[in-house]
């Protein structure tokens, strides 16, 4: 597998690519987990009595975000990265200040769902530009990077709406993001190149869309882990749909518990860069398959204490198998996705548009119906872990054609080399 960059990033130095790179998926990290310590103040405000409804705040962002996926990327594998940029980063702006003034949480809901289609052409994008500019490991070592600035947001944000709440409301929250997506906007126009050489753009009719989806949905390897990625990303859309709840209820934390929420996301950040580093060394199979595996071992030790609690762990116990939980999880998306990436560098905007559908889309309906499952312990919580992590190691399995670790055909080793003394001697 080839380690060097197949792409150079056209004079914008490195650093700066990952650091927006990453800035643009932070956007989507952004609009949900500022909003976590907001939704009991969204619930008072707008009159919605039941907690598990207030999800939807969520939950709705999440469908517009994993719907729309579908369509950005045959757009930019024909008119190029930057339009569809400013088109999706315009479509968050106005989304998120329309929110503000949102009257009623139907209509709340409505904006958000329109916010996500339009952060949805970020993370399609993002992982296009990556996937033109690297290849292999890489690429992966490049998108770790990428998710460790990225989980930079989960830190932040939560603590930042709770900032907002001291002095605000959950409106004033809604201003930050449409602030956020505007920086973001103006540094793409101003810095980021156009990534898609023009040999590499493609005709957009509907044979050529279906001939690209084709490819996706028939090579066992992309498909496979764009599968197995959509599963085990339902553990973290599970966790975020219900943290609130967790930490205020089952353990009876106030505010502050947005420091724990951050502490996991410190690890998460911290497991991405370990990944960046040891990607190369030992590759993407040997990584993520064993910490899928780990992630298994540790959600089943969290519902086995969950059952014998009476459905909760003392939260020192609940904390200190959580946060190594989720350092797999770093260990396993930025593979998975890489996996599913690295066979289609040609049709790379599609490929990506395959991947974030599937991966939103199912990753947050299993998320939601494991958040809506919610009854005051944890056991649905992990009961969902270890079933989506059983799932996605199988789906592994089907990629790899029964294997784990190593890829199923291994290029045949050259015949050795005879030489004459003449030849030995140089």
């Amino acid at each position: 597998m080839n380690d060097a960059p197949v792409r150079d990033s056209r004079g914008i130095p490195y650093w700066e690519l990952v650091t927006l790179v990453a800035s643009l998926m932070a956007l989507n990290s952004a609009a949900i987990d500022i909003f976590i310590p907001a939704l009991q103040n969204i619930g008072q405000a707008l009159n919605v009595e039941s907690e598990n409804s207030r999800q939807l705040v969520i939950s709705s962002y999440m469908l517009g975000f994993g719907v729309t996926q579908i369509f950005y990327g045959p757009l930019s594998d024909r008119f190029g990265r930057k339009p569809l940029l400013y088109a999706g980063l315009s479509i968050y702006a106005v989304a998120a200040l329309a929110s503000i003034f949102a009257p009623t949480f139907g209509i709340l809901l409505l904006c958000r769902a329109l916010q996500g289609t339009g952060t949805a052409a970020t993370r399609v994008i993002a992982i296009s530009v990556v996937r033109d500019c690297f290849g292999g490991r890489q690429m992966a070592s490049v998108m770790s990077l990428v998710m460790m600035v990225f989980m930079v947001i989960p830190v932040v944000a939560p603590n930042v709406g709770q900032l907002v709440l001291l002095f605000g409301s959950w409106r004033e929250i809604s201003l930050v993001i449409f602030l956020f997506g505007m920086v973001v906007l103006a540094w793409v126009a101003l810095r980021l190149p156009e990534t898609l050489h023009p040999e590499d753009r493609r005709e957009l009719n509907v044979r050529r869309v279906r001939e690209a989806f084709g490819a996706v949905f028939t090579n066992r390897i992309a498909f496979g882990y764009t599968l197995a990625a959509s599963v085990i990303f339902g553990v973290l859309f599970a966790f975020i749909n219900q943290a609130e709840q967790i930490y205020t209820e089952v353990f009876s934390f106030g505010p502050e518990f947005t420091l724990y929420f951050s502490a996991v996301a410190v690890f998460m950040a911290a497991s991405s860069f370990l990944n960046s580093r040891l990607v190369r060394r030992f590759g993407m199979r040997k990584l993520s398959h064993a910490a899928l595996i780990g992630l298994i071992i540790v959600a089943s030790a969290e519902l086995i204490a969950s059952l014998v609690n009476d459905g909760a762990p003392p939260f020192w116990l609940f904390f200190s198998l959580f946060v190594p939980l989720f350092c797999f999880f770093g260990f396993i998306g930025t593979n998975f996705n890489a996996l599913a990436m690295d066979p289609l560098g040609h049709i790379a905007g599609t490929a990506s548009s395959a991947l974030g559908f599937l991966q939103t889309v199912l990753g947050g309906l299993l998320g939601a119906t494991i958040g809506f499952l919610y009854n005051g312990t944890l056991i649905p919580l992990f009961g969902g872990f270890v079933t989506l992590g059983i799932v996605s190691l199988g789906l592994v399995f089907m990629a790899e054609g029964g294997r784990l670790f190593t890829p199923r055909h291994l290029p045949a080793p050259p015949p050795p080399a005879t030489v004459n003394a003449g030849e030995a001697a140089e």
